[in-house]
C-alpha cells in the first residue's frame, strides 16, 4: 500500500521595489517561505543572478533538503541498529552547471557527513549505513543526478 503524503507552505515574493517587474533590473529577487506555526526562510536568487549573498538562494535549500533527509534516514537506521550516534554535521556542495539557453540543472550533490559515535565498534556498521539511508532519502530518489557520500565516522573522545 502507497502512502501518500501533501506538503503545503506559502511563498511570497518580497522584491517589488515599486515598480514591479517593468524592468529586469528594478526589481528584487527577494521571497520568504512560511507555514503555520514555522519559523520565515528569507530566501533571494543566488548573487551570480542578482540574488541577495545574505539569504538562502533555492539552489542551497535543494542542497540542505538532501543532506537534512540524509541525516534523519542515516539517524533512524543508526537507532534501529543499536549505533549510538553522538554528534552529525555534513559540509554539503552541490555543481550547477549553467546551460547555454540560460537555464541549467545540478550535475551532482556531494555529502560529507563526519559522524562520531560512542564506541570504536560501532565505526563500521556506522559507516555501511550511509548507503541504505540514501537509498531511502525521499529527496534523493527525486532527483536526477548523483548524490555522492564521503563520509567519515569516528569514536566519541
Amino acid at each position: 500500500m502507497n502512502k501518500e503524503h501533501r506538503y503545503q507552505l506559502i511563498m511570497k515574493w518580497t522584491g517589488n521595489t515599486g515598480s514591479g517587474t517593468a524592468g529586469y533590473q528594478g526589481y528584487d529577487r527577494c521571497y520568504t517561505i512560511y507555514s503555520e506555526d514555522k519559523a520565515v526562510i528569507y530566501g533571494s536568487s543566488d548573487a551570480a543572478f542578482r540574488g541577495d549573498k545574505s539569504k538562502y538562494n533555492p539552489e542551497e535549500l535543494l542542497v540542505a533538503s538532501l543532506s537534512s533527509c540524509h541525516m534523519l534516514w542515516y539517524l533512524h537506521l543508526c537507532a534501529e541498529s543499536g549505533i549510538i550516534v553522538t554528534d552529525y554535521i555534513d559540509h554539503a556542495k552541490g555543481v550547477m552547471v549553467e546551460t547555454a539557453n540560460g537555464g541549467g540543472r545540478f550535475k551532482e550533490v556531494i555529502l560529507n557527513p563526519v559522524v562520531t559515535v560512542k564506541t570504536v565498534d560501532m565505526i563500521d556498521r556506522a559507516a555501511r549505513l550511509h548507503h541504505q539511508a540514501n537509498a531511502l532519502c525521499f529527496i534523493a530518489n527525486s532527483v536526477n543526478f548523483p548524490v555522492i557520500h564521503k563520509s567519515q565516522i569516528k569514536q566519541s573522545q
